[in-house]
C-alpha cells in the first residue's frame, strides 16, 4: 500500500511511517494478520480525540462570544462520527484502510464509524509525529472549515430538535414519537417510528434503533411540513 500518495493529500510528511500505517489498521485486520508488526489503532484514536476536542474547544473560545450552550451545540457538530466519517472520505482515508475481508464489504454505517475513528486516530498519529501546532493547523483546514456551513445551515440542530422547535412555534404542539412496527432478531432489528403532533400522524422514518428511526422521522416531518 503506497501511503506517499496519502501523505501528498493531507500535506504531511511523516518522519515515522508505522504511525500513518498504525492509524489506519483496524483490530479486525489483526484477526486475520496476527503476525502483521503494528498494533491496531485504538490507542492512536483514543489520543487523537481528546486532542480533536481540544483544538476545536479552544478555537470556538477564542473566536466567538457566544453562549456555552451555543458552542457546545458547534462542538458536537464539528466532532460527531457523521462528520469525521465525511472529512475521512474526502481525504480518502477508505482506499488505505487496513481491513478484514469482512469489514472491506461493508459500506453501510458501521463503515462510517471505522473512518471517523481512523480519522481520530490520524490525528493522534500526527501529533506524535509533528506535535500540537501542526496537528492544529491540519484540524482547522480539516474540521473547523467545515463551521461557517454548519452555522448558515443551523446543522447544529438536530432533527428532533429542530422540528420540535418548528413545532412549537408554529402550531403550538411538541411531537411526540411512537414505534409503529418493529422486527428482525436482537442484534439486527429494525424499527418504524411515527412522529405526530397532537394525535396527527405527520411523517415516519425507518432505522436500526429507535433513535435513528425518530430522526428520520422528524426529516421526513420538516420535508413533509416544508419547515426546513
Amino acid at each position: 500500500m503506497d501511503l506517499l500518495k496519502f501523505e501528498k493529500v493531507i500535506k504531511i510528511k511523516f518522519n515515522n511511517k508505522d504511525l500513518l500505517k498504525q492509524a489506519l489498521v483496524h483490530r479486525s485486520y489483526l484477526n486475520e494478520n496476527p503476525d502483521f508488526h503494528l498494533k491496531d489503532n485504538e490507542r492512536l484514536e483514543f489520543l487523537g480525540d481528546a486532542i480533536l476536542e481540544m483544538v476545536v474547544t479552544d478555537y470556538l473560545y477564542s473566536n466567538y462570544p457566544n453562549p456555552e450552550g451555543e458552542l457546545t451545540n458547534w462542538r458536537a457538530a464539528l466532532v460527531n462520527t457523521k462528520m469525521l466519517a465525511k472529512v475521512a472520505q474526502q481525504l480518502g482515508i477508505n482506499e488505505y484502510l487496513f481491513l478484514s475481508r469482512g469489514e472491506s464489504k461493508d459500506t453501510g454505517r458501521a463503515r462510517n464509524y471505522i473512518l471517523a475513528n481512523a480519522f481520530e486516530a490520524l490525528i493522534g498519529a500526527i501529533y506524535l509525529d509533528q506535535e500540537y501546532k501542526k496537528t492544529q493547523i491540519f484540524i482547522e483546514k480539516q474540521i473547523l472549515s467545515q463551521l461557517p456551513e454548519i452555522i448558515k445551515e443551523k446543522l447544529y440542530q438536530d432533527p428532533k430538535s429542530q422540528f420540535q422547535e418548528e413545532s412549537q412555534e408554529r402550531v403550538g404542539f411538541t411531537p411526540t414519537y411512537e414505534v409503529i412496527k418493529e422486527w428482525g432478531p436482537d442484534h439486527d432489528k429494525q424499527f418504524v417510528v411515527g412522529v405526530y403532533l397532537d394525535k396527527e400522524l405527520i411523517a415516519q422514518g425507518q432505522g436500526s434503533s429507535k433513535q435513528e428511526a425518530q430522526e428520520k422521522a422528524a426529516i421526513a416531518a420538516l420535508e413533509e411540513k416544508n419547515w426546513n
